[in-house]
């Protein structure tokens, strides 16, 4: 496990819509562009061969920017396909907040970054002592059936708390901009709870009336 002293100044950056990674969890790439495939052969190059993932938030006037606060990921698991592509799968590090795009003549983009007050992120797995499971299930069962979404019901009622709530906030199909609140709650407790109004909000929007569950 990597500790606090281990974590680089600068590491590349991909901004990817959509694509959640969190502390102790596994995110699967797909790498194909040639300016990330050379990312990648550079980050597998150092130590940590870490990579940060961040939403892209374009404005007028920037449309490169990227939210603050991202999630850096170690190169756990890569494979080469016979047509030079990489599969690869991140195993989250810790949260980090950009401070200013380095200038280099990489083809891909790097940030210095600023660790502090993710520090929690390097610890063990977190516990949610507040977490109804029974009725988190239930509202899970209403959510997807009315998305017609298909799941293992025996391996999430056998996930700890940080697995499960974790696993579905990257998993389910929540825009970039609420996947960017999912990643900077500050605490598991407030993940679950973020969560919990996402789907509520998801069945609300189906047409669906659903009491709150906190």
């Amino acid at each position: 496990m990597l500790k606090s002293a281990d974590l680089p100044d600068t590491i590349a950056v991909f901004p990817l819509p959509g694509a959640l990674l969190l502390p102790r969890s596994r995110l699967p790439l797909h790498i194909f562009e040639p300016r990330y495939l050379q990312m990648l052969e550079d980050t597998l190059k150092t130590p940590q061969r870490l990579i940060g993932m961040v939403q892209p938030n374009p404005f007028p006037g920037s449309e490169t920017a990227v939210h603050r606060i991202g999630c850096a990921g170690r190169v756990t698991q890569f494979s080469e396909t016979e047509d030079g592509r990489y599969m690869i799968t991140l195993t989250g590090v810790s949260r980090f907040r950009t401070r200013q795009e380095s200038d280099s003549f990489c083809p891909y983009r790097r940030f210095e970054i600023d660790w502090e007050g993710f520090d929690r992120d390097l610890g063990p797995t977190e516990t949610d002592g507040g977490f109804d499971r029974g009725r988190f299930l239930g509202l899970l069962d209403r959510y997807f059936s009315t998305q017609q979404l298909s799941t293992d019901w025996d391996t999430i009622k056998e996930a700890d708390d940080e697995l499960l709530i974790n696993s579905l906030s990257m998993l389910l199909n929540f825009s970039p901009e609420e996947k960017q609140a999912l990643l900077e709650a500050p605490s598991l407790e407030t993940r679950r709870e973020t969560l919990i109004t996402l789907i509520e909000y998801a069945l609300r929007g189906g047409g669906a009336h659903e009491e709150p569950l906190q």
